[in-house]
Order: C-alpha cells, then structure tokens, then sequence
C-alpha cells in the first residue's frame, strides 16, 4: 500500500525538484528550502558525494505520512541510479522513490521486490514498452530536451497506458505546455538552483519553487 500512496503522492506534487551538489550540506540546505517553497517530491541525485548522507538527513527531516499541508511532508528519492546496489543502498537511507537515467532491469526488479516505485529513463517507444513490461508504474523521458511536449500525444498513442515524466530541459517556460501534453509530473533541475549556486543566496530557490508550482498549478487549472 504505501507504493501506491507514494506514487499518489509524487503525481499530486507535480513537480519532482532533481538536485545535484558539490556536498550533502549543500544539497540538503537546497532540498529545504525547494520544499519550502511549495515543491514536496525531492530527487537526491548520487552524483552527489555521499548523497547517502543527505538522503538519511532529509529523510529524517520529513516524512511523506505526515500531513501533506505541514512543513515536515516530503517525499525524498534518489535519482541518477545505475544499478540495483545502488538503489538499495539508498533505499536503506530512506529514499521513498528510485530515478534512473537509463532503463536496467536488474535496478527495477530491486525496487519491486521491496515495493519502492521507480521511474527509469526512456528514450524511445521501445524502451517505454519494455519499462511496462517489466511493471514501471512511470516513465521517465529522458533528456527532454530533445523533445517537444508533442511527443507525449504520439507516445500515448499507441501506449495509451503510459505515464510520462518528462526531465531535463522543462523550464518555467514550457512547464504548462509538458502538463497540457500529457505529462503525470515533470522532473527541473539546474534552472531552479543555478542563480542560488552562482549568488550563494539560497533563498532564490525558494522563489524560483514558489513560481515553478504556480505555473504548475495554473496548467493543471
């Protein structure tokens, strides 16, 4: 049950923050104030040197049983996952969802044995055929910028069944046109940090997540 609850609860948060950092402190001091600012679904990456440590800091921190209108709700994953070792080293931190950039098997399997959702990358309709196949509840379409939020209409097509979570390459600029083509979430990174990195003002990423869930909102509406 609490696969499902917590797959309810990235599709109602929308909007899946996907940060990267030079240290866990940073990352975590970013994941704060993301989710102070309205984003709930946080995606550690493990590019991140010992991004284990931040996942286990948030993780505690919050918790997606608590109220979703508190401060102390979030959902914590962890993305750029490469193999099962990975992803269970991870889920023994405390990630509630697993990202990967590519499709593996072996990392899906792992998630589904310990009842973790997990959203590999997809490229092609071939690869999002056989993500279903193996019981992914939710593609990620990666990078998206390579493609236009059109693609979503022609990938639902004939996989009507599919659900898309395009990342890399969503901006506050075309956010409203991924949510109006189809998308269940949608996946932001660099631009909803990279002023706060460059200035060191990490209040700017709570502004830039106080825009992105707007313009969310205002797509869904």
């Amino acid at each position: 049950m609490k696969k499902i609850k917590v797959l309810q609860q990235i599709v109602d948060a929308g909007v899946v923050a996907v940060l990267r950092a030079d240290s866990p402190e940073e990352v975590v001091e970013m994941s704060r104030h993301a989710i102070k600012g309205g984003i709930k679904a946080i995606e550690i990456t493990l590019t991140v040197p010992f991004a284990l440590r931040a996942i286990e800091q948030l993780s505690k921190e919050y918790s997606v049983d608590a109220d979703p209108q508190s401060d102390q709700f979030a959902i914590i994953g962890v993305g750029t996952v490469l193999d099962p070792e990975s992803a269970r080293a991870a889920i023994l931190s405390g990630a509630e969802f697993v990202v990967s950039p590519a499709l593996n098997p072996d990392t899906i399997k792992l998630c589904h044995r310990y009842a973790i959702p997990v959203m590999p990358g997809t490229m092609t309709v071939n690869e999002i055929q056989h993500a279903l196949e193996l019981g992914v509840d939710v593609v990620k379409l990666f990078p998206g910028n390579l493609y236009s939020p059109s693609v979503i209409p022609s990938i639902k097509g004939p996989l009507p069944q599919a659900n898309v979570m395009p990342t890399g390459g969503v901006s506050l600029d075309n956010l409203g046109e991924w949510v109006k083509a189809g998308a269940v979430a949608v996946g932001i990174g660099s631009d909803l940090t990279k002023e706060a990195v460059k200035t060191g003002d990490y209040t700017l990423i709570e502004a830039k997540a106080r825009a992105y869930m707007e313009a969310y909102r205002s797509a869904k509406r």
